[in-house]
C-alpha cells in the first residue's frame, strides 16, 4: 500500500519533519518490483532506518522502506559460521543473535542503530571493529536492470564509512540481503576505546563476547544520546585522516593531540577531539546543538529542522578548517 505526503518524522533518526511525496514498504523483492514499477520516473529513496541521514528539504518521490527479514544460519564448522541476514533486519538484533549462538566479530559492533542493509553501504565501525573485517557477501536488486547480483568483499571496495554503494554505484541497487563469516574462536578486541576500563568496573577479567557487547553498550549508553529520546544520527563527522606533515604542524600547538596509524605516511585524527577543542562541545542553539557529553553528536532536541543542523554543521567545518588546517567530512548523508 503506498501513501502520499507521509510526514518522515517517524522514519529517521533526527526526528526532522518532512514530507515525502509518496512513502511505501516492501518485505520481499516482488513487492520491491511491484513497487518500483508504480513509481517509475519517481526520484527513488530507499529507506532502512533513517539513522545515518539528514533530510532537509520535502522528498520530492518514492520513499521505499527495506523491511525484508530474516535471519539464518547458511554454514557452521566447529570453528566459524555464515549467516545471512535480511537487509530490513535491524542491526543490533543480528548482533544479540550471533552472540546468542556465540558466533564472534561484530560484537564491537552493538547497539549501532540502524538496518543490516545499511551496514556494508557505509562499512560501519566501532571500537576497533569494521564490517569489512567480517564481511563475506551480499545480495542486491539491480533497478535498471531488474536483476540480483551478488558482491563479495573486494567488490565491495570498502574504504573508511565509504562502499561502492556510497559512491559508484549510489542508487543503483537495492541491498536485498547480507552474509557475514564469524569465529566460533573469538580474538576479542579490548584495547580499542574505554573497553577494557568498563570490563574491569563489570569485575570481569576473562571476557566473552556477551562481555564485550554489554562493555560497549555502556560506554555508547554513557556517552551517546538515545534518539528516541533526542534526535541524532551519531557520530555526523567522519574521523580525518591527514598527511603526517599536517599532523605535525598542529602538534606544535596541540602537544597532545591523540592520533592513530592510517594508510601509509598519514595519520587518523579524532573528530570529536578536534570539535571539542575548538569549543563546540555542549553548544546549544534553541531546538538543536552539540551534544554536552560527545561533540561528533549533532542533536535536535525536538523542533529543529534539518537545514538549521546542517548550517552548525558547516559552521563547525568551517571552524576546525580554520583553527586546525584540517576539513571535516560529513559522515552522515545529507538530503
Amino acid at each position: 500500500m503506498a501513501f502520499n505526503n507521509i510526514d518522515l518524522k517517524p522514519y529517521n533518526t533526527f526526528g526532522i519533519s518532512v514530507h515525502a511525496k509518496h512513502f511505501s514498504r516492501f518485505a520481499n523483492v516482488d513487492e520491491l518490483k511491484n513497487l518500483l514499477i508504480k513509481f517509475a520516473g519517481d526520484n527513488l529513496l530507499i529507506l532502512g532506518g533513517g539513522s545515518n541521514l539528514l533530510f532537509t528539504e520535502d522528498f520530492d518521490g518514492a520513499v521505499l522502506r527495506n523491511e525484508i527479514k530474516g535471519f539464518e544460519i547458511i554454514e557452521e564448522t566447529p570453528d566459524s559460521a555464515i549467516v545471512k541476514a535480511g537487509a530490513g533486519e535491524v542491526w543490533n538484533d543480528l548482533v544479540n543473535k550471533c552472540i546468542k549462538h556465540n558466533f564472534a566479530g561484530i560484537e564491537n559492533l552493538s547497539l549501532i542503530p540502524g538496518s543490516v542493509g545499511a551496514s556494508p553501504m557505509q562499512n560501519i565501525g566501532a571500537y576497533g571493529v569494521e564490517i569489512k573485517d567480517v564481511f563475506l557477501e551480499l545480495e542486491a536488486y539491480h533497478i535498471s536492470s531488474g536483476e540480483i547480483h551478488t558482491f563479495d568483499n573486494k567488490a565491495c571496495e570498502f574504504g573508511y564509512r565509504e562502499s561502492v554503494f556510497k559512491n559508484k554505484f549510489k542508487g543503483q541497487y537495492v541491498i536485498l540481503s547480507v552474509s557475514f563469516k564469524l569465529t566460533k574462536k573469538p580474538n576479542l578486541n579490548t584495547s580499542y576505546g574505554a573497553i577494557e576500563s568498563e570490563l574491569m568496573k563489570m569485575s570481569v577479567t576473562k571476557p566473552t563476547i556477551k562481555d564485550i557487547s554489554k562493555a560497549v553498550i555502556s560506554i555508547r549508553k554513557s556517552k551517546l544520546p538515545d534518539p528516541k529520546e533526542m534526535g541524532n544520527a551519531g557520530s555526523f563527522f567522519k574521523n580525518p585522516v591527514v598527511d603526517q606533515k599536517v599532523l605535525d604542524e598542529i602538534l606544535k600547538t596541540y602537544p597532545t593531540i591523540p592520533n592513530f596509524a592510517a594508510e601509509p605516511g598519514k595519520r587518523k585524527l579524532p573528530a570529536g577531539w578536534l570539535i571539542e577543542q575548538a569549543g563546540w562541545k555542549g553548544k546549544m542553539y534553541s531546538q538543536y546543538g552539540v551534544h554536552k557529553l560527545q561533540a561528533l553528536v549533532l542533536v535536535n532536541y525536538g523542533s529543529a529542522t534539518g537545514k538549521e543542523i546542517y548550517r552548525l554543521s558547516s559552521r563547525i567545518i568551517k571552524d576546525i578548517e580554520e583553527k586546525f588546517g584540517v576539513t571535516l567530512e560529513r559522515e552522515v548523508n545529507i538530503l
